[in-house]
């Protein structure tokens, strides 16, 4: 699913369905996006009442136009039915499965959804947070055009490497460059796994400027209190939207005067800066609307 128009998902936060005080609270959070959770935050005796209490906080709350995903239980699970129903109901932009395997996964989470009535333009994202994930990530990316989002479990998959936790995240690295070429290969967004180390303030921010630079749209949050820093770090910064500004303007220019060659402090600009700069206008001006208040 491509989207014209950038929207920005620096910071997704992870909400609990089963606690009706986190769901009421969001309305007042500036996360870009919140993903509800009904699979690991939920205990197996709540799920029934989480599910039935997201689907009235999603009907009742104001979310000030936040991205709303719902995170159903894993497909073969005996929630995931029911699940899939109510988010195709509940007026939730995306519907996220988790541990996604195969492309064949997201179809059969897809025709449950439009089976349920869910609107044409709602999205899936995909959970990406096993070593099979990953090797088969292009073909996931590509399972529908309903996919708008791959998600990074991080967790679960250092985990199942058996990899160890260090501040440069070495280990994750190739799996996480291959969740993201999929993801760009396909027009998708991409989102980095969450830090679990909330007292460690310091190294949540060099993973999002990691994740910035590799490319990450984003990252997935455990709280509150990371929300600013991650809005912060993934924000155009002032000298990138400066210079995207710069950029479209002497290409405007060199094309009402029937140039051929742009040149910007002596070099050449091509095509594919014009394309970049465009993109982190449209997304600056994207996180502008999302951060007035509202009338």
């Amino acid at each position: 699913m491509t989207i014209a128009t950038p929207r920005p998902r620096r910071s997704v936060l992870y909400m609990p369905a089963a606690n009706a005080r986190t769901l009421e609270k969001a309305q007042t959070l500036d996360a870009d996006a919140f993903i509800f959770d009904l699979e690991d935050a939920v205990a197996p005796d709540a799920k029934e009442a989480a599910r039935a209490q997201l689907h009235a906080a999603l009907a009742r709350f104001d979310y000030r136009g936040r991205e709303r995903v719902v995170r159903v239980n894993g497909l073969g699970t005996r929630w995931a039915a029911e699940d899939l129903r109510m988010a195709a109901a509940s007026g939730a932009d995306a519907v996220l499965v988790p541990k996604v395997e195969s492309p064949a996964m997201l179809r059969e989470a897809e025709a449950a959804l439009a089976a349920a009535g869910a609107p044409p333009d709602q999205a899936l994202w995909a959970m990406m947070e096993t070593p099979a994930a990953f090797l088969r990530a292009d073909a996931i990316a590509g399972a529908t055009p309903r996919l708008a989002c791959l998600a990074m479990g991080t967790s679960d998959l250092a985990q199942e490497l058996r990899a160890q936790h260090t501040p440069d995240r070495m280990a994750l690295l190739p799996s996480l460059a291959l969740g993201l070429l999929a993801a760009r290969a396909h027009g998708l967004a991409a989102l980095d796994g969450v830090h679990l180390d909330l007292a460690d303030e310091a190294g949540f921010v060099a993973a999002c400027r990691q994740a910035l630079v590799m490319g990450f749209d984003g990252k997935t949050l455990i709280h509150p209190r990371t929300i600013a820093a991650a809005n912060a770090v993934f924000a155009p910064a002032p000298e990138r939207i400066a210079w995207a500004e710069r950029v479209t303007a002497v290409h405007a220019e060199a094309e009402a005067a029937g140039q051929g060659i742009v040149l910007l402090d002596g070099k050449l600009i091509e095509n594919l800066h014009v394309v970049e700069a465009r993109r982190i206008l449209a997304t600056a001006a994207a996180i502008a609307r999302s951060s007035a208040p509202s009338r």
